[in-house]
């Protein structure tokens, strides 16, 4: 064989050689994203350029906070927003007075008028539990002046009030809240009280001791 043949078909050998390898093996693309993660994301960026060759802006992550669960507000009782001392400063005591309201400020003027306002709820408690207990007579007036149960009422008749006194005006501003029941009373439910002084041994069940009065029921 002459040497120009010899190397043409050495030629044609190689050349068919080379053909049979590019059939074989994978495509640009698919080897670059699966062998080379940085290089596909790299060509996806490329074939993404706009016909007036610009790149897209990149999209902003936008971080998202979690729900701010709402606070419950917490509810105060009337004993957290006011003190007894407020409520008896701001109370009405000009207006005139029920026959009730009478009876019992004087109940209160004359039993504890020098105890604490607390002491003197106490005492007007008592009148009022006597009146709704059924064991007594109905009406505050009633329980006030029923014989021998209050020393200072004498013969049927209470004292003369002293009543443009500060004594008598927070009796009348303690028996208003008491009649109303604003206040919650240092010795629930109590029916009778006497002074921490004496010692009269009732076989009754003692409630509180508020100042210098001792209630029981």
């Amino acid at each position: 064989m002459s040497p120009k043949l010899r190397a043409a078909s050495l030629a044609a050998v190689c050349f068919c050689v080379f053909a049979a390898a590019l059939e074989a093996a994978p495509s640009f693309a698919s080897a670059a994203s699966s062998a080379d993660p940085v290089s596909a994301q790299s060509l996806m960026v490329d074939a993404s350029i706009t016909t007036n060759g610009s790149l897209p802006l990149p999209v902003p992550a936008v971080a998202v906070e979690p729900a701010v669960q709402p606070q419950p507000i917490p509810v105060e009782t009337p004993a957290e927003r006011v003190s007894l001392g407020a409520l008896v400063a701001a109370e009405d005591v000009e207006s005139p007075l029920t026959a009730d309201e009478e009876c019992l400020a004087g109940a209160i003027y004359f039993e504890s008028r020098n105890e604490s306002l607390e002491g003197q709820h106490a005492v007007a408690d008592v009148v009022i539990n006597r009146a709704e207990s059924g064991r007594f007579p109905a009406s505050i007036c009633g329980v006030v002046y029923q014989p021998s149960q209050f020393s200072f009422v004498r013969g049927g008749h209470m004292p003369e009030v002293r009543k443009g006194s500060t004594d008598w005006r927070e009796a009348v501003a303690v028996a208003r809240i008491a009649i109303e029941d604003r206040w919650h009373s240092a010795a629930p439910k109590a029916l009778f009280f006497h002074a921490a002084s004496v010692s009269p041994r009732w076989r009754l069940k003692r409630v509180a001791t508020v100042g210098n009065h001792v209630f029981y029921r």
